[in-house]
């Protein structure tokens, strides 16, 4: 017999399967444009009054409001160059690409790409960018947890933070790349330092970036038990060390980006662990063969396509990753790990979109330690509706769809006559569903392994400057658990 909740997730997938077929049928063609005067969009993309077929060729291209940045690492982000010969309408459709690509960098507030003037068949481009703020020297407070619900299980315990010192530069040196020096106490310990630069060499294809981190944990999730992690502490073990467990990693990177939306990323590492003894009292599968301490090399590819709009919060486009990563060859540390994953946004009504994210994950061999199991419920691996929750295993299928609707777009006033002389903000009212399996053939004795598992809700977004994304959801899980749920995420 099926179930009230079956018939209804039912009923919403099929919704979902309608609107996407129906939208994707939906075809609009722009054969011309009224000739007017310039038109800015919302986007801060200028509409140029297009000629049938007339051919223009690029000009000189004008960059302002790079007090910073180099103007070769805008023109980078630029899918034409001086020189090249195209319709008005193609150029119209680049700008659009242009500033998506721009503001995709996370270097600027706010970009505008428009047409400066005509010198005879010479086409003139003007860019004007808000640069952010890239020095960021702040204490740092947050919770260990995996999440605010996870926090609140723990009893909201002040004693469950990390604090110390973060200081992050972006933009370096003008030309996109990323210094990192963390100083992290409280509840563990952390020193990390790294640099990278994505844009090298004359054509600014290649990248590099390298650094290290040592950190000592006084508490860690030692188990899984009733699909919750259990933590154990220094403290509730008698004669244990000073850190459960220690973690020394040096890592060098390579960037390759053959063309504007695709991105090669390459990674080694060396990584030194070490745990205390009382962890294998508790889980003897922590590590493999009751190893104490590991040390192992790993390595790292990926590839990424990108043609989104608006990375932290899609609303058009689509993206696609996969990536191999092999840690350990020995019989004490060896898994490779596969991972597909893609989004894909798309509107099909006015202020109205679909959104589908979809990730695999299969690692191999199935027999892993502890350690290796870690899936749903840590970072981008989530169901709206399991935040209690967490799966281990070795293979992930996960799908999650939202329909959403824009309610209201607006700024307010913040420092006049800078870059910041404005806030944005989008709010979007949504309903979602989300589908997940996670496989384990060994150490399966949590219920929600190896079952196919579903959750929906509805919630609202609420989207501003610095990618931030506050989302206020109310979920319901197979489980027939409900609960509203509070997310805050900052990419950046």
């Amino acid at each position: 017999m099926i179930r009230k909740t079956d018939k209804y997730l039912l009923l919403f997938f099929l919704m979902i399967g309608f609107l996407r077929l129906s939208a994707e049928r939906i075809v609009t063609i722009h054969d011309t444009l009224p000739i007017s005067k310039p038109d800015t969009l919302p986007s801060g993309v200028i509409i140029i009054p297009p000629s049938q077929g007339q051919l223009y060729i690029i000009g000189n291209i004008f960059i302002h409001g790079n007090r910073v940045t180099k103007p070769f690492i805008i023109t980078r982000e630029l899918p034409f160059k001086t020189g090249d010969s195209i319709t008005l309408q193609q150029l119209t459709r680049y700008f659009s690409q242009s500033r998506e690509h721009l503001i995709n960098t996370r270097l600027f507030n706010d970009v505008t790409v428009s047409l400066k003037e005509f010198r005879g068949y010479y086409a003139d481009i003007n860019i004007d960018v808000k640069e952010r703020w890239y020095i960021f020297p702040l204490p740092y407070a947050r919770p260990v947890d995996r999440n605010f619900t996870a926090w609140a299980q723990q009893g909201y315990s002040l004693s469950r933070f990390d604090y110390g010192l973060k200081y992050s530069q972006y933009n370096f040196t003008g030309r996109n790349d990323y210094l990192r020096v963390w100083l992290i106490t409280g509840y563990s310990r952390e020193v990390e330092m790294a640099y990278d630069r994505p844009n090298t060499g004359k054509n600014l294809v290649h990248g590099f970036g390298g650094g290290f981190l040592l950190s000592g944990q006084q508490e860690i999730n030692a188990i899984t038990q009733n699909n919750q992690q259990v933590f154990v502490s220094r403290d509730s073990i008698q004669n244990a060390g000073k850190y459960l467990q220690t973690q020394a990693t040096v890592s060098l990177r390579y960037y390759y980006r053959p063309a504007l939306r695709t991105r090669h990323f390459f990674r080694v590492s060396m990584n030194q662990l070490k745990i205390d003894s009382s962890v294998l009292v508790i889980n003897p599968n922590y590590f493999l063969n009751h190893r104490l301490s590991l040390v192992y090399p790993e390595l790292f590819y990926s590839i990424n396509y990108n043609d989104i709009d608006y990375v932290p919060y899609p609303t058009r486009g689509v993206l696609f990753e996969t990536s191999i990563l092999q840690r350990g060859f020995s019989a004490d540390m060896n898994m490779t790990q596969l991972i597909a994953k893609s989004s894909e946004a798309f509107s099909f009504a006015p202020k109205m979109y679909f959104v589908t994210q979809n990730f695999g994950v299969l690692r191999l061999p199935f027999k892993q330690s502890f350690f290796n199991q870690q899936l749903l419920g840590y970072g981008d691996y989530y169901m709206r509706g399991l935040e209690k929750y967490v799966v281990d295993g070795v293979g992930l299928l996960l799908d999650r769809n939202t329909v959403m609707r824009e309610l209201a777009h607006f700024s307010i006033p913040f420092l006049r006559n800078t870059s910041h002389d404005h806030i944005p903000f989008r709010i979007y009212v949504k309903t979602y569903a989300d589908i997940g399996y996670v496989f384990n053939r060994y150490n399966n004795l949590n219920s929600l392994q190896n079952t196919m598992l579903y959750t929906y809700g509805a919630g609202f977004d609420v989207v501003t400057f610095y990618d931030l994304v506050l989302r206020l959801e109310y979920s319901v899980n197979q489980l027939g658990e409900k609960g509203l749920f509070f997310h805050i995420r900052n990419d950046f």
